[in-house]
């Protein structure tokens, strides 16, 4: 695998009592994996049957729990997916894949996101923050907008957050208790001064 603009950086997994006196990419990486971390963790430990993944909100027509799970999975893939080729980097949010085996299997889930929390952690931190990159999107007229890697890694964490919130309806609707800090931004919980790993990493 060719990585563009390699730079020497710890990769190691910070605490939230540190993560502030490291550098801005490995925050980015640390705030992705925590938040990749929370769905991973949701379907090894809270959800029970493949069910779950696939049942139909009342209240969020079209959503399930494995649909928003694979969509916020797959902005993460796509971003690192570029970096990891030549340049110029050029790539779309809207190239994903859909009904995919993560959507409805609990098994599929897991290894998915196993998957994508190891290549962020592979890639992040051999990428250069302001790396260049072209981002081609349907907003529905096509567009294009010059932006950077670092500014990708915080959208792709905030936008998983903004699902797992989604995520949260639906479990609610399941009778399904989620931990009190998924679906919550990280400037909410810092405001709230709660003491979960994304509340407690204060600059």
């Amino acid at each position: 695998m060719s990585v563009s603009t390699m730079v020497e950086v710890d990769s190691s997994h910070p605490n939230g009592s540190d993560i502030a006196s490291l550098s801005p990419l490995i925050q980015l990486q640390f705030v992705s994996t925590t938040v990749l971390q929370q769905a991973l963790d949701l379907v090894e430990n809270i959800l029970t049957s493949d069910d779950q993944l696939t049942a139909q909100s009342k209240f969020l027509p079209g959503s399930t729990i494995g649909k928003h799970l694979r969509h916020a999975r797959d902005h993460f893939i796509l971003l690192i997916e570029c970096v990891s080729g030549p340049a110029p980097h050029i790539f779309s949010y809207d190239t994903r894949s859909r009904n995919t085996p993560m959507e409805n299997n609990l098994s599929e889930a897991r290894e998915a996101l196993k998957q994508a929390i190891s290549r962020v952690e592979e890639v992040v931190p051999m990428v250069n923050l302001d790396l260049p990159l072209t981002l081609n999107a349907v907003t529905p007229f096509m567009q294009t907008f010059e932006t950077t890697f670092g500014r990708e890694l915080w959208f792709a964490g905030l936008h998983a957050v903004h699902h797992w919130s989604m995520v949260r309806v639906i479990a609610g609707e399941l009778d399904i208790k989620l931990n009190d800090d998924f679906g919550f931004a990280p400037s909410t919980l810092v405001y709230k001064g709660s003491e979960a790993l994304l509340g407690k990493a204060k600059i």
